[in-house]
């Protein structure tokens, strides 16, 4: 019989958009209709994608820059809108029901951290029906954004695991970078917002190029 693999992680922490869920086009298109609805440059895909994972109000801040205070409030109000209309049509990423449960099998605790607010996630996640599948969440307005380290902080003080035995999972160098900020090991997925070769420096573990790899890398590694 083949031996049990000791566990390397007890915590194991995932980004939300376009790292479990397939929602990247969208924010991207959602972005950049509500910047034409306010009268402002359109940005590019490559400029709206590099925000996603960020909380709403840095995005924004940092995709529309110089944009009077005042006005950000409407541009989040007009991203909302876009998002909310079309947010019935995203769905995970195929096996990743399978590898959530499979590593839930293995006892690991599961968490989220996410540039969304409290509101989406939860709507996401009953969206998903993936409410009880996460032992914690934490959101962009109920802690810090990406990526200051707090969100990690406050998910290893719960489940008091230590940096050394958490890793955290993301699309985004923001997601890494809060990784690094948080003395974490890190794990990329290439098929979300940021390129793969923006990854390097931040110095991950592994690149994943598909849930299925993915998968095998945590169920083996982790």
């Amino acid at each position: 019989m083949k031996a049990t693999r000791a566990r390397r992680y007890d915590l194991i922490v995932f980004d939300w958009d376009g790292t479990l869920f397939d929602s990247t086009t969208l924010i991207v298109r959602c972005i950049q209709a509500a910047c034409a609805d306010i009268g402002v440059a359109v940005p590019s895909d490559e400029a709206a994608a590099y925000v996603i994972g960020l909380g709403l109000h840095d995005a924004l801040q940092h995709v529309v820059p110089g944009l009077p205070a005042a006005r950000y409030p409407e541009l989040g109000q007009r991203y909302r809108h876009h998002y909310m209309a079309r947010q019935d049509d995203l769905v995970m990423f195929p096996g990743t029901l399978a590898m959530l449960q499979a590593l839930k099998a293995r006892q690991h605790f599961l968490a989220v951290a996410t540039g969304k607010n409290r509101r989406g996630l939860d709507d996401s996640l009953a969206h998903a029906q993936l409410h009880g599948m996460f032992d914690a969440t934490r959101t962009a307005d109920e802690t810090a954004s990406k990526p200051h380290p707090r969100m990690l902080q406050e998910l290893m003080a719960l489940f008091g695991v230590p940096p050394q035995r958490t890793l955290m999972i993301g699309d985004t160098t923001h997601d890494l970078q809060l990784a690094v900020n948080a003395g974490t090991d890190r794990v990329a997925v290439s098929y979300g917002a940021h390129d793969r070769e923006a990854f390097a420096e931040h110095g991950p573990r592994f690149v994943a190029h598909s849930t299925r790899e993915l998968h095998d890398w945590l169920l083996e590694h982790a």
